[in-house]
């Protein structure tokens, strides 16, 4: 891997602690009541954009009222990444809902239906 690759795995890694901080008490946002955690924060080239996968707690309508609330609070995340971070120049920042607990226990259930003994009576 190059240089540049750890420097960008070492700025993903800054704006998910700081995202999380954000999200931990500074957004006064009333759709960001829900519980809300930042799993995982992807660069994209030339680090113009950020990803910021995060897991939602709630049913779907919770989850999309929480969503917009992110979506709606994007403008200030960005201009914080670049006070906090001394950022030249903003990226543009992503809130991507991060599915893949409910996939895996969707996987688990499946595995297990499988592997289950099936019921023959007679």
């Amino acid at each position: 891997m190059t240089i540049q690759g750890h420097r960008s795995e070492r700025i993903a890694e800054e704006i998910r602690n700081e995202v999380s901080l954000m999200l931990a008490g500074e957004l006064k946002d009333p759709r960001l009541a829900a519980p809300v955690l930042v799993t995982e924060v992807r660069m994209g080239a030339g680090m113009r954009t950020v990803r910021v996968f995060v897991s939602l707690a709630g049913d779907p309508a919770e989850r999309a009222t929480t969503l917009e609330g992110l979506q709606a609070a994007k403008g200030y995340v960005r201009h914080e990444l670049i006070e906090r971070l001394h950022m030249r120049r903003a990226p543009e920042v992503l809130f991507v809902l991060d599915e893949t607990e409910e996939y895996g226990q969707r996987i688990e259930n499946l595995l297990r239906k499988a592997k289950a003994p099936e019921d023959h009576t007679p």
